[in-house]
């Protein structure tokens, strides 16, 4: 439900009133650097999201994976 010019006059006096003339740029300008930093932390994650490669899923249709192969190659050893 968004909030129409008489409701937002009056969260503006009661934060006036709360806060006081003095403390009300500073409240502003902290909050406009924290909403900074959450979109540069947003607009981050979502690029590293997209720069993620894909996982390549292979099908082993008769082929041998390359444990299978050095477990092959490896003689065993002959102890006395």
């Amino acid at each position: 439900m968004p909030l129409g010019y008489s409701e937002l006059l009056l969260l503006f006096l009661l934060i006036l009133l709360l806060f006081g003339g003095k403390r009300l740029p500073e409240l502003a300008r902290a909050l406009g650097l924290a909403i900074a930093e959450f979109r540069k932390a947003s607009e981050e994650f979502n690029k590293e999201l997209e720069e993620e490669p894909k996982p390549k899923i292979r099908k082993l249709q008769g082929k041998k994976t390359k444990k299978q192969v050095r477990k092959r190659k490896k003689k065993p050893s002959t102890s006395k």
